[in-house]
């Protein structure tokens, strides 16, 4: 009785082209899904890979292409250190970006950035591990990220793009958003409004002179600037410190931020402050979580899946060698019940 010697296990592409009766070149094509490769071919080489267990050589590939198949996702946190990638907002984005990258066959390496160092992003950058980097939020980094820019291409970041600006970003229209949540204010009859939020970062800078916009417009004084920090273990203690000692002295608020009016609405709460009775708040970004709390808040929209995808996009033209050009997406007021 004679057996049959035992079928020789697939590991490349030579073992795959001898099953399949094509040339190794061909099984390359097939499991990239080219179309060089007739419908047919490429079904059944897929099949046989699929029924194999074979997957292709990930590094080899990437040696042969010069493509690390990874993108960088940086958080720098230079006007916010003790803030954490747990934060809504980051979350939200972050969840979007991943879904465009690795979709497209790219792994993602995160870092959340303190930058001691001025060449903090030329370290990311130059490290060979990537073949592009996505900047979450410029912070008070611009010089750092323009710099880097005019001689690193596959770069996009989250936020302001200003006059001049080297760096290829997407973002909202901060200052016209601010006005949205300015004149919405007013015109429920706020006559005192206050502004949460710390103005280092460029983006919440032009939310707060939107508001300012609307308040001149409606001969209202300037809104009371009030400092409120993103990090979620000095946030609700600022708030909470700022109403015990403005709140006869405002009669509504225009957030920064989400996270900010979401924990405005709590802080009042403890006060015994009814809101939009007492006091009307407006958030900013439209994170999934506003149309959670009680009330659910009125906010000003930016569009953050559009976003995501549009970074990823200019990314990958930049990666190819192309040109993509900034992107500033209109906002949108959303009122719920808080305004």
């Amino acid at each position: 009785m004679t057996t049959e010697p035992p079928a020789r296990p697939v590991r490349t592409l030579a073992d795959l082209a001898r099953l399949a009766g094509v040339s190794a070149g061909t099984v390359s094509r097939a499991l990239a899904d080219k179309s060089l490769v007739n419908p047919e071919t490429r079904r059944r080489i897929q099949e046989l890979a699929a029924e194999h267990g074979f997957r292709p050589n990930q590094m080899a590939s990437r040696l042969r292409t010069q493509k690390t198949g990874v993108v960088g996702v940086v958080v720098p946190l230079g006007h916010e250190r003790r803030q954490h990638l747990s934060d809504p907002f980051f979350m939200t984005l972050l969840g979007h970006l991943a879904d465009a990258l690795t979709e497209n066959g790219y792994d993602i390496m995160l870092s959340r950035v303190i930058p001691d160092a001025p060449d903090w992003l030329e370290r990311i950058v130059d490290s060979g591990m990537l073949d592009g980097v996505l900047v979450i939020g410029q912070s008070d980094q611009m010089a750092a990220i323009e710099r880097v820019a005019q001689r690193y291409r596959p770069l996009v970041a989250w936020g302001s793009v200003l006059p001049g600006q080297i760096h290829c970003a997407v973002g909202t229209e901060n200052v016209a958003g601010g006005r949205l949540a300015g004149e919405h204010l007013i015109a429920r009859g706020v006559r005192r409004i206050a502004f949460l939020g710390e103005l280092r970062a460029p983006e919440i800078r032009a939310r707060y002179t939107g508001v300012c916009a609307a308040a001149d417009s409606a001969g209202l004084p300037a809104p009371l600037q009030l400092d409120a920090h993103l990090a979620s273990d000095m946030m609700e203690q600022e708030i909470a410190a700022h109403m015990v000692r403005h709140l006869d002295r405002i009669d509504g608020i225009a957030a920064g931020s989400d996270v900010l009016a979401m924990t405005t609405l709590r802080v009042l709460a403890d006060h015994g402050m009814a809101v939009p009775g007492d006091v009307p708040v407006v958030g900013f970004d439209d994170l999934p979580l506003a149309l959670q709390t009680v009330p659910r808040l009125t906010t000003v929209k930016q569009d953050i899946a559009r976003g995501a995808r549009a970074m990823v996009d200019a990314l990958f033209a930049r990666i190819a060698g192309e040109d993509a050009p900034s992107l500033v997406m209109p906002p949108q007021l959303v009122v719920r019940d808080s305004a």
